[in-house]
């Protein structure tokens, strides 16, 4: 298959759906005479002509107004910021209309258009220009926000973004725009709101987006040379986020870890976190962790960029941290419902257990897995035994947690002192 850059993905999809939808047009700063600003939309000018290749002032407030017009009259634009940075003072135009023109007019007025251009940090630009935005614009109801991080991810995803009839966020990365990687010459789609497991593991999953994977897919390198198989997922799309694809990787993992290039306030990390821990909390082996940009402006010395930024080696040991977590168990007084390595089940009351040899349990435990401490029930009063699993796991053959409650039930315990 051919490799070719991320700008020439761009470019691609933009092209293709100006050849099938004579609706849709680009304009922005330097799209047309300069060839773009990052060369995203060079050759354009030649084949579509300066209706549909338009330069704009320097005025983003102005010309992202324009095209907010245009899309509710019926056309499609595309929209490029050279930083969304810049897009701050289009903010009004973004948030107040085109997000809110459907809801506001009943359905009768739509905003088909994309908003595109490079987010976050690129190098040493300073403060002004270092900022990761996908929160915001993901805190906005009506609006679909897609942060990509290869060549093929960004074709796919743009075209389909074009083909939206809402308006959609679409954030790229100025350090990404040489990138390559195999991208089919042949016309495909990617739906929005999907995200993609790039790498199958099996001891933490690992999530992120846009130029952050690549310090996720680095860190689960690392990892491997250690023996911890992390599982790798891109979100792609951050609204709608495909929280389901996470949780179904957690059931598998038991721990989960976010890396992304967001403020830790009311960050992507966030609300993944609270929609994991409210689907998934009985998969959790683990607190879920995060990494993500300080919470201060990125400033221009690449000493204070370093420690601004999720790295690999940050992100390496934090997955440790959460690997190596130990999870404690309680038994106290309650009856103990239990499923034994044959998978049949016995029921015995705790209190028979203040009589069970605790060097006999130890051993049984310890003889069915390994990492597995009996200690005495010192320091945990109430309790008969506290059962404590080094680097974290359960104490079951299915990898289920033995959950025990004074006075209540508990099922999927595994049976090692019957």
């Amino acid at each position: 298959m051919r490799q070719i850059t991320f700008r020439e993905a761009l470019r691609e999809a933009m092209s293709e759906e100006m050849r099938l939808d004579e609706k849709v047009f680009l304009m922005g700063e330097e799209v047309a005479e300069y060839n773009g600003a990052y060369k995203v939309s060079q050759g354009m000018l030649e084949e579509f002509g300066a209706k549909r290749i338009i330069d704009t002032p320097i005025s983003e407030l102005g010309f992202t107004a324009v095209a907010v017009g245009a899309a509710q009259n019926g056309l499609r634009p595309i929209v490029e910021f050279m930083t969304w940075n810049f897009a701050v003072l289009a903010l009004d135009q973004i948030l107040n209309t085109a997000s809110k023109m459907l809801a506001m007019s009943g359905g009768q007025v739509g905003c088909p258009i994309v908003f595109r251009g490079p987010n976050g940090s690129a190098g040493q630009l300073g403060a002004q220009h270092s900022t990761a935005f996908e929160s915001l614009y993901a805190n906005i109801p009506g609006i679909k926000v897609i942060s990509v991080s290869n060549p093929y991810d960004a074709k796919g995803l743009l075209k389909s973004a074009i083909r939206d009839n809402d308006p959609v966020v679409f954030m790229e990365s100025e350090v990404m725009y040489g990138d390559k990687a195999d991208v089919p010459a042949e016309e495909y789609l990617i739906p929005i709101g999907k995200a993609d497991v790039k790498k199958q593991g099996t001891d933490v999953t690992i999530v992120s987006f846009n130029k952050m994977m690549k310090v996720a897919m680095g860190a689960a390198a690392e990892l491997e040379k250690e023996n911890i198989s992390a599982e790798v997922i891109d979100l792609r799309t951050i609204r709608p986020l495909d929280w389901q694809t996470i949780l179904e990787s957690v059931k598998k993992t038991n721990r989960l870890v976010i890396v992304e290039e967001q403020w830790p306030f009311a960050s992507i990390s966030s609300e993944i976190t609270y929609k994991i821990q409210k689907e998934g909390f009985d998969y959790l082996d683990a607190p879920i962790r995060r990494i993500t940009s300080a919470d201060a402006p990125m400033h221009y010395a690449p000493t204070l960029i370093e420690a601004y930024l999720p790295t690999v080696a940050r992100t390496v040991q934090l997955v440790k941290e959460v690997i190596t977590q130990e999870d404690v168990v309680v038994v106290g007084y309650a009856t103990i419902k239990r499923k034994d390595l044959t998978g049949s089940v016995s029921s015995v009351n705790s209190k028979e257990l203040k009589d069970f040899p605790l060097s006999s349990a130890a051993e049984a435990l310890q003889g069915k897995l390994a990492g597995v401490q009996l200690i005495s029930s010192e320091g945990a009063p109430g309790a008969d035994i506290l059962v404590r699993v080094r680097g974290g796991g359960s104490i079951t053959q299915d990898n289920s947690p033995l959950y025990v409650v004074d006075g209540v039930q508990v099922e999927n315990a595994l049976s090692v002192l019957s």
